[in-house]
């Protein structure tokens, strides 16, 4: 007796066919990607090789110059107007005062708001949404009278920070990003007897890294860039942000600088410099986590 064994049907292989029409449309995308790419970094170019510009060169032309047109000239000219040194000392506490405050403040409230059960908590979240609709400048005539007059904080670094020191964006960015971790791991730390102190630095501080980072960079922009509440607080030069030294010297001392136009795009190079900076060097973080590798095991 016999048995029929057959053998079953060999599987066809399927050939990938190129497209043609999927092929130019990834080749158009690519070419779209590239000119706004382009048109995008194009005034930082610019900007760039204007302030190198010994003779002022306004024309289509200009960005494309000589490089024996090229020098430092503008940079040194600046500085000896203004102390370029010295702004940017007062900058950079200016901007540090208030990313400090907005990380503490806005970690402290975030995990509040999204891991303590309160009465309240939904009102007091619906508040912090308020005040994000309410324009600094409608603000800005109390507290100058508040903060210079009552408390006689003008022409300091405290003056300047108090008013930035909150930041209803940054506890909002933190609210929604301890509503994302696991609930287990604040049980389990509540069964061991940690306090809540203990389970925000321990626990929910070292896995809201891309949370941080944004909050940083986000608190950076502003301040670092922020002319009229320094402006208004400050009246001696040697305690001015670089933002208020630039535009002092825009409005009083370009006029008669050899070449006004390469002195205020140097002016506007420094300032720019740390926040591209910053971007270039952390942007890739933004998406990183480490919850899943907390929650395994």
């Amino acid at each position: 007796m016999t048995t029929d064994i057959t053998a079953p049907p060999a599987r066809k292989r399927r050939h990938k066919v190129d497209v043609p029409g999927k092929r130019s449309g990834s080749l158009g995308s690519k070419i779209a990607l590239l000119i706004g790419a382009f048109a995008f970094l194009f005034p930082f170019y610019y900007m760039i090789i204007g302030s190198l510009q010994k003779e002022p060169d306004s024309s289509p032309t200009g960005a494309f110059p000589d490089p024996g047109n090229l020098s430092l000239h503008n940079y040194a000219a600046i500085n000896s107007a203004i102390s370029l040194g010295r702004s940017l000392v007062n900058s950079g506490i200016f901007t540090g005062g208030v990313i400090i405050c907005t990380t503490v403040f806005g970690l402290l409230a975030g995990y509040a708001l999204a891991r303590l059960h309160f009465r309240g908590r939904g009102s007091t979240f619906a508040l912090v949404l308020l005040v994000q609709v309410v324009p600094f400048q409608l603000l800005m005539i109390p507290l100058y009278v508040l903060i210079v007059r009552d408390y006689g904080l003008a022409d300091s670094y405290l003056g300047m920070i108090l008013p930035f020191a909150i930041n209803t964006s940054a506890v909002f960015i933190f609210r929604q990003f301890f509503l994302q971790l696991p609930p287990a791991l604040f049980e389990a730390a509540r069964m061991d007897g940690a306090g809540e102190l203990q389970i925000l630095f321990r626990i929910a501080v070292p896995l809201c890294k891309p949370a941080l980072l944004t909050v940083v960079l986000l608190s950076f922009t502003g301040p670092w860039n922020e002319f009229l509440w320094p402006f208004l607080v400050t009246k001696r030069q040697d305690m001015q942000p670089l933002a208020v030294s630039l535009a002092n010297y825009i409005s009083t001392v370009s006029s008669s600088a050899a070449n006004p136009f390469g002195a205020i795009l140097a002016g506007a190079c420094v300032l720019a410099a740390p926040a591209v900076a910053l971007y270039i060097v952390f942007q890739r973080r933004f998406t990183s986590t480490d919850i899943d590798a907390a929650t395994k095991g």
